[in-house]
């Protein structure tokens, strides 16, 4: 592909997903006045809505997510590094992609219904994903007996319980985030014609 060739709505969609990174590793370095306040998921939907080609939607967005995992598990976050990344990585690799998933599937236009709807689903859907992940571990351990969780149903619900705190902020940074993300966009592309995907 030669440089004519690559469009400005590529550029600019890519350019949204990198800014998306940037603000990921400065939220981890608690350098914002929100901790935990990312815009993981929003990256997430963004990518899934936005990409008109599917391995495009996924592709950028995780290589981002991968990227911003490697600055932080080698600065902000060095101590919790378990080999290049961090200790069960895949499941939150499989949770991003379950949300660019729902980003391709739920935001087919770009309205408030829609977005709204794909921010909730996904920080849930996230959720329940990656807290499965963490009961799975045998590493894992419930912060309110200091023993691994158990290998059960109750064990389960109990990780999942201990999760939801967490899931708030997931929430609350997919909405603000998804309103940024594709509010802007949809300003751009209303004010440049070049930006429009017809």
């Amino acid at each position: 592909m030669s440089i004519k060739q690559i469009q400005p709505r590529f550029i600019v969609l890519l350019l949204f997903i990198v800014a998306g990174g940037i603000l990921r590793v400065t939220a981890a370095g608690n350098l914002t006045p929100f901790s935990n306040f990312s815009p993981l998921g929003a990256m997430a939907l963004f990518g899934g809505a936005m990409f008109a080609d599917k391995w495009k939607s996924y592709l950028f967005p995780l290589l981002a997510l991968f990227l911003s995992d490697v600055i932080m598990m080698k600065t902000v976050y060095a101590a919790y590094a378990d080999g290049f990344l961090f200790e069960g990585w895949y499941w939150n690799y499989i949770g991003f992609a379950a949300m660019v998933l729902i980003g391709q599937l739920v935001i087919r236009d770009v309205k408030v219904i829609p977005v709204l709807g794909g921010a909730v689903l996904s920080a849930v859907l996230y959720w329940l994903i990656v807290d499965f992940g963490t009961w799975m571990r045998p590493t894992s351990i419930d912060i309110t007996t200091g023993l691994p969780f158990s290998r059960d149903f109750s064990g389960l619900v109990k990780c999942y319980a201990l999760g939801l705190p967490f899931i708030k902020n997931t929430l609350i940074s997919n909405v603000v985030y998804c309103g940024i993300f594709f509010g802007l966009f949809s300003w751009l592309e209303n004010r440049i014609p070049a930006l429009s995907a017809r």
